[in-house]
């Protein structure tokens, strides 16, 4: 016995390979060292995962309420519906394709170094966001990558066109930037343009919905985006003196491709109870399952329906 534990030693010292006997059986990870911490491990592997912001800090801050629910109404969504795994930020910290961390022992080279996620582990990020965004050059840059080299996906809810004015390739991503709500939140006559899109076939051809519809102005444009939905002009007070467009075209909702991503936008879900109405979960949930290429639809711009 004592010749068989010299004969082991005279192994380790020489940095030898133990017999396969020794070895931890094929796909168990070799024991930690005592005190180390086991190996991190994705609880969400394999699944689609969605980056939802809801960051109002450099807009209106009082207007908007409904973004916390939103926010809870699209995380349940996917959840519900296996779909997708979302996470929820007010923050922009992880727009980025960069190291995020955090302060403290949290800190790059603190105690315990810990660094966050990015982009790279998501496949589409979600905006219901206002004013122009406290993001840097380079997350600017990572983000229109994310979409349009990546080929991911992109959500604009609402206030999301009334964002980053100043930032033009963002609305060019987006499709349009907003230009005044004329007839603020009220029963409004829609109709639908595409009815065997996924986020429209659960909607009449016609219908009314009570939320804040949006007016757009460039870069909005028919040759570049493929309504889904638009507001029934004949039946809009156009004399309203807000009202800045003269060809009667008011989308509600719309997609486009921005090079490889696929980009998805609306107006609706402006008020809290637009967010319990099953016609606007059904929308943005097909919506993001279509950035998300779990379903497919053609993006086919056409000129506004006579």
């Amino acid at each position: 016995m004592i010749h068989r534990f010299a004969a082991l030693a005279a192994i380790a010292l020489l940095g030898l390979a133990l017999p396969a006997a020794a070895q931890p059986p094929a796909g168990v990870p070799a024991a930690a060292a005592p005190g180390a911490r086991p190996p991190w491990r994705d609880p969400y592997a394999g699944q689609k995962k969605v980056l939802i912001i809801g960051d109002l800090h450099t807009g209106n801050q009082i207007a908007h309420d409904s973004v916390s629910h939103a926010m809870a109404t699209l995380e349940q969504l996917g959840r519900k519906s296996g779909a997708y795994v979302a996470f929820l930020r007010t923050d922009t910290q992880w727009v980025t394709k960069g190291e995020t961390w955090g302060t403290g022992d949290y800190a790059k080279g603190g105690r315990r170094q810990a660094p966050g996620r990015n982009l790279d582990y998501f496949d589409a990020v979600v905006f219901y966001t206002n004013g122009d965004l406290d993001l840097s050059d380079g997350q600017k840059a990572d983000l229109l990558a994310f979409v349009h080299e990546d080929g991911k996906g992109f959500v604009a809810v609402h206030t999301a066109t009334a964002t980053a004015s100043k930032w033009p390739e963002y609305g060019e991503m987006v499709g349009g930037y907003f230009d005044d709500h004329p007839w603020g939140i009220f029963d409004a006559p829609v109709i639908v343009e595409e009815p065997d899109f996924p986020a429209m076939k659960h909607l009449p051809r016609s219908f009314t919905f009570k939320d804040e519809m949006y007016q757009y102005m460039t870069p909005y444009s028919r040759e570049k985006v493929d309504v889904l939905a638009r507001l029934d002009a004949s039946k809009l007070d156009l004399t309203n003196r807000r009202v800045h467009r003269t060809d009667g075209d008011f989308p509600v909702a719309w997609v486009k491709t921005y090079g490889k991503g696929r980009v998805f936008s609306s107006t609706i879900g402006h008020p809290d109870a637009a967010w319990d109405d099953p016609r606007a979960q059904t929308m943005y949930l097909e919506a993001i399952k279509w950035v998300l290429r779990e379903t497919d639809a053609p993006v086919r711009p056409h000129p506004l329906p006579k």
